[in-house]
């Protein structure tokens, strides 16, 4: 749901990542010998699209502790934002052997199986990133998405629904569920749903949620594309 978002088409596979490749990028309490530092470094290059030296750094890591779950999972996030897709699924695996309640890898593999349109597979690597971590906000969201990607709307509503309950990234979430109500064909939920997002993501100028502005535009696609329909009804 994405650099840019996950939806049904191209537009929407491209949402997705944007939450998540942005938000799941992990870190560990302040380690010996500048291990935090080290991984700050690799946060912020692959947050500058330097993935090649994201990777070497937290390389480094994985060399000095290598049965640290958390670096594995946070390169292959890397590889997966770089497109090495069977590289960050190789990393993915390997984390959740180290740790296999590690919520966040789960999460990260299903967007893996998504982009590879592989959405039972996602889905059931959402269950357990949810069942490992029930308040794994994105997770929730992600799982709304695939859900509406194989057609389950109804269910797919009462997932938002449920995401809605922990507070957090309401303009995400309404959004995707106010997209469900789109495709679905429930065009008045649809447009409150997208109000209440514009209303919540950030505008013009705001450098700090780069994807968040991103959905917002998409939202106001989303939302031109039902308005004049609705007024002619």
């Amino acid at each position: 749901m994405n650099s840019q978002s996950f939806l049904a088409s191209g537009e929407q596979q491209n949402n997705r990542y944007q939450f998540v490749i942005n938000n799941t990028f992990a870190d560990k309490e302040n380690g010996a010998n500048g291990d935090s530092y080290i991984r700050s470094c690799a946060l912020r290059s692959a947050q500058q699209g330097n993935y090649t030296e994201a990777i070497a750094l937290l390389t480094e890591l994985i060399e000095r502790h290598p049965h640290n779950a958390v670096d594995y999972n946070n390169r292959g996030l890397v590889y997966f934002q770089g497109g090495e897709l069977h590289q960050a699924l190789s990393d993915y695996n390997k984390a959740l052997q180290l740790n296999p309640h590690l919520a966040s890898a789960y999460n990260n593999r299903a967007n893996y199986y998504a982009a590879c349109g592989e959405l039972t597979a996602a889905l059931a690597d959402y269950d357990y990133a949810i069942d490992f971590n029930p308040r794994h906000v994105r997770a929730w969201i992600n799982r709304g998405i695939t859900l509406r990607d194989l057609g389950q709307y109804d269910q797919a509503v009462e997932n938002f629904d449920n995401a809605l309950l922990f507070g957090q990234l309401e303009g995400h979430i309404w959004a995707e569920r106010g997209r469900t109500y789109h495709i679905w064909g429930e065009w008045n939920c649809a447009i409150a749903d997208y109000r209440r997002a514009l209303n919540q993501l950030p505008t013009v100028g705001n450098k700090t949620d780069v994807p968040g502005y991103r959905l917002r535009l998409q939202v106001e696609n989303w939302l031109n594309e039902l308005l004049p329909t609705h007024h002619m009804q």
